[in-house]
């Protein structure tokens, strides 16, 4: 009797080796994207200085970015999906980097803040498929849920990183470095991700590339992006942000009706009737919105209360990146396949509860090693939360909208961090200025200010746990059995 032939492996090891190159090949870009999103943050009193920039258009370096990016996330998920996912990655990350190269250029302010409207051009084409790509490669769930949290640490981590790098590279070389150091990895990732992602070819623009819904939604996010953050500079209640806001709405009503009647519509409603799926979203929304406090306003608070120069904050921030980082590469795959999303989400939103919770009691004068030091460590929670999140966000979508639900998960990100800096950050001031006339010292004040936006911020996230304890119900034993052919 002769001996059973042995089993072949479920992936060649060429394989594995293969879709191993392109999740790194998707992670560097992504963390590219993300470390240009928050290293400029460290390097814009010196940009001001050397540009000439006015405080209010100092703003704008900023703010181009994020419309371009968030108003052109859910076109390029959907274009991805029509005109295959690798041209559309591709083509991101050289207009992306051709962009940082004319940023780190930039004479004037003009000429910067159109180079930051291209970089976020580039950052949305390339970030909008990058999920949808991972999806359709990694297609067990063990290794989908390892793959997803390797995707998730460059989004959770890079913004810290990037904290750290733009204050080094400040002090070291000068901001115009902070953008050229995109040039070498921007070369890299193409010349790699060219050999390795799969080549995919999506139906064409004939299939449906439904130009009206594209050019309201476009409109319609990247013009109530522009609204809200320029709340701070017009107020919430003028003329400039209710009629602003209205008109925004207003665009995106219209292109929720065009989708329910379209042939081809570019976002298909179907995508949003899946509760993991819409509450996945809604939840992002409230969180990213609330951690805009602790990315930003502490790294204000060690600076402009503390006295921390630019590279000893990145350095105060950098145990966060770190646990982030240990917690979604080693243990949240882990627990999710042990646990499920949704349990391993409502762990992650908890912690992140009494993360901001403890930032409400930060005193004028800290001690490190006390004060801010376990409440990095409590950044765990995010490490947790959107390895989960990006899950139950990417669960509902089949195949050929993997594009779209990725773009659509990106977009909410980039609408809860426009919101995150504009409420907060709002609030925030508006608090220190109360105190300040109230007779209070400026460190007082600014501390004062920051502890109303972790209070919100506590709130938001408090409401992101209802929903992912209401909305992302744990599904029936009848629901989850798998159809039958």
């Amino acid at each position: 009797m002769s001996a059973p032939a042995p089993t072949a492996p479920a992936h060649p090891p060429t394989a594995t080796r293969s879709r191993n190159l392109a999740l790194g090949v998707i992670a560097t870009g992504l963390l590219m994207t993300v470390l240009d999103g928050s290293i400029v943050t460290v390097a814009m009193p010196a940009i001001q200085n050397d540009l000439g920039f006015t405080p209010a258009g100092l703003s704008w370096v900023v703010n181009a970015y994020l419309i371009a990016f968030g108003g052109l996330l859910l076109l390029a998920g959907r274009l991805g999906d029509l005109l295959g996912r690798r041209r559309m990655f591709l083509a991101g990350t050289a207009v992306f980097t051709a962009a940082s190269v004319l940023a780190g250029a930039a004479g004037s302010p003009a000429l910067l803040i159109a180079a930051r409207f291209l970089q976020g051009a580039g950052s949305a084409m390339a970030s909008a498929v990058g999920l949808g790509i991972l999806v359709t490669l990694f297609t067990e769930s063990r290794e989908r849920a390892r793959a997803i949290a390797v995707f998730s640490f460059t989004g959770a981590a890079g913004a810290s990183i990037g904290q750290v790098l733009g204050g080094i590279l400040t002090d070291a070389l000068g901001w115009h470095w902070i953008f050229f150091i995109n040039l070498p990895i921007g070369f890299a990732v193409l010349l790699v991700a060219v050999r390795v992602l799969p080549a995919d070819r999506g139906p064409g623009l004939a299939a449906g590339a439904d130009a009206i819904g594209a050019l309201l939604v476009t409109a319609g996010v990247m013009l109530g992006i522009y609204s809200v953050v320029e709340v701070e500079s017009y107020g919430w209640l003028s003329a400039h942000t209710i009629g602003l806001g209205a008109l925004a709405l207003a665009l995106l009503a219209l292109f929720v009706v065009r989708q329910a009647t379209a042939a081809a519509p570019l976002l298909p409603l179907r995508i949003l009737r899946s509760r993991s799926v819409a509450g996945a979203n809604l939840v992002q929304i409230l969180m990213v919105a609330a951690l805009f406090s602790f990315q930003i306003l502490v790294a204000l608070y060690l600076q402009r209360v503390l006295g921390y120069g630019a590279t000893a904050t990145g350095l105060a921030m950098l145990p966060a990146a770190a646990v982030i980082g240990a917690v979604s590469l080693g243990i949240s795959a882990r627990l999710s396949a042990r646990f499920g999303d949704r349990n391993v989400l409502i762990l992650g939103l908890s912690l992140l509860v009494a993360m901001l919770g403890l930032l409400t009691r930060l005193p004028v004068h800290a001690n490190y090693a006390v004060d801010l030091l376990p409440v990095m460590f409590l950044a765990a929670g995010f490490g947790l939360a959107l390895p989960a999140l990006t899950a139950l966000g990417m669960s509902g979508a089949g195949e050929e909208d993997a594009g779209l639900a990725s773009g659509l998960f990106n977009t909410t990100q980039q609408i809860g961090m426009a919101l995150g800096v504009a409420v907060l950050s709002t609030l925030a001031a508006s608090r220190t200025d109360t105190l300040l006339a109230a007779g209070d010292g400026p460190a007082s004040a600014l501390t004062g200010g920051y502890h109303l936006a972790f209070a919100v911020g506590v709130g938001l996230l408090a409401a992101a746990l209802l929903i992912a304890i209401t909305v992302l119900r744990r599904p029936s034993r009848a629901t989850t059995a798998t159809p039958s052919a």
